[in-house]
């Protein structure tokens, strides 16, 4: 089931942005899909939000994932539904949840750039967002 693309809000923005990251290295990893869950439930920007509709934006982000400008699609709709002003937050929710499985991939660190420059995020803001993402996702034994 995916959504009604005219439907989609600024908190489904952020999900598929989470969701995107995610999926990107093709491998996701239950320690990600905590994350996400933990952010939705927990972060006041989705205080209001509907959880059911994580399921329906997911299997929206992988079914533009299998089409040939399916990227360039995605975010089409997250500029189109995200107010400027959560721009650096869904860069944010993107960063934690590439580092929530205390590794980066390639193609998650790719994408990474992808959403930097597609939603304007200026290297200097980029760079504290993404330490402040490894910081929280530290553990003891490193």
């Amino acid at each position: 089931m995916t959504l009604e693309l005219s439907s989609f809000s600024p908190c489904d923005a952020l999900i598929s942005v989470m969701v995107a990251v995610s999926v990107s290295d093709t491998n996701i990893r239950t320690s990600e899909l905590v994350a996400i869950e933990r952010m939705v439930n927990h972060m006041p920007v989705f205080a209001d939000y509907d959880a059911d509709r994580i399921r329906a934006v997911s299997q929206t982000v992988m079914s533009l994932f299998e089409e040939e400008d399916g990227l360039d699609a995605l975010f089409g709709l997250v500029r189109d539904a995200l107010p400027e002003r959560l721009y650096e937050t869904a860069y944010a929710l993107a960063c934690d949840v590439a580092a929530a499985d205390g590794r980066l991939t390639d193609d998650e660190a790719e994408l990474l750039r992808e959403i930097r420059y597609e939603l304007n995020v200026s290297r200097l803001n980029s760079a504290a967002i993404e330490l402040s993402a490894q910081l929280r996702h530290r553990t003891l034994q490193e």
